[in-house]
Order: C-alpha cells, then structure tokens, then sequence
C-alpha cells in the first residue's frame, strides 16, 4: 500500500482529517497538538494550507483513503487512520515510509497517555526525550 503525498483536498480527505481532529480534541494534550499543527493559520483553512506546504501524507488502500501522516520539518506531527482500517500494521507502513524520504523523520509527536503511537515510536528504536508540561 503506498504512502502518497497530498496534491489537492478530496471530500476523503476532509472527512478523515474531520476525524481525527474530532480524536485530538477529546484526548489529554488533543488540543495543544492542534494549536502546534494549526502554527496561527486559521482552523478553517488549516487542511488546505496544510496540503499546500506538501505536508500531508496519504496512505491509499483500494483506492479509499485509509489514514494520513502530517510530516513537516522531519517532525511526524501526528499519524491517524480511519477507525475502520486500525489494527493492520498502517500506522508501521506509513512511518517506515517516511523514514526513506531524503529527509528522514527525526522526532515525532505523541499525546500524552498515548500508548499505542508511543509503543509505533519505541518499536523503530525511538526514545521520548521531552515531556512539556503545562500550567493549567
């Protein structure tokens, strides 16, 4: 299955991304990593922008859209695929991909809590070397 880059806002695309933000809203640190990803830009027109700057990734399953990696400044912001296609191995295909681009991921982002993508992220040898914490 291959891990494609976003060129243009399909209806899928919007509807997953419609998803996962609706996750990351309701998970401890979900909106402070929107606040990052969003960097000031608008939410409205965040998915667009996002696109734009070819920081979007697709992974692409007979022809559905399955999941979707936002990788920008060798950061892997955040992985998420479709409730539907969890449990596959997609969320593994997608960071091995990007971790043969030219300019290979060297950090990625986790919610805290997040067992399932930190244990991804442990499982390729990487190890968590910053918490944040935060006032409330």
């Amino acid at each position: 299955m291959p891990l494609i880059p976003a060129h243009e806002s399909s209806p899928e695309l919007v509807s997953l991304w419609s998803e996962a933000v609706h996750a990351a809203r309701h998970k401890r640190g979900g909106p402070e990593l929107l606040t990052t990803i969003r960097g000031g830009v608008d939410e409205e027109v965040l998915l667009e922008h996002l696109v734009d700057d070819h920081t979007v990734w697709l992974a692409v399953e007979d022809d559905e859209l399955v999941g979707m990696a936002l990788y920008r400044d060798r950061v892997i912001e955040a992985v998420f695929v479709n409730s539907h296609h969890r449990r596959k191995g997609l969320a593994r295909m997608m960071v091995n991909t990007l971790k043969t681009l030219e300019t290979p991921p060297k950090d990625a982002l986790a919610l805290p809590g997040d067992r399932a993508t930190k244990s991804l992220y442990e499982s390729f040898g990487w190890k968590a070397r910053l918490l944040t914490m935060h006032a409330e």
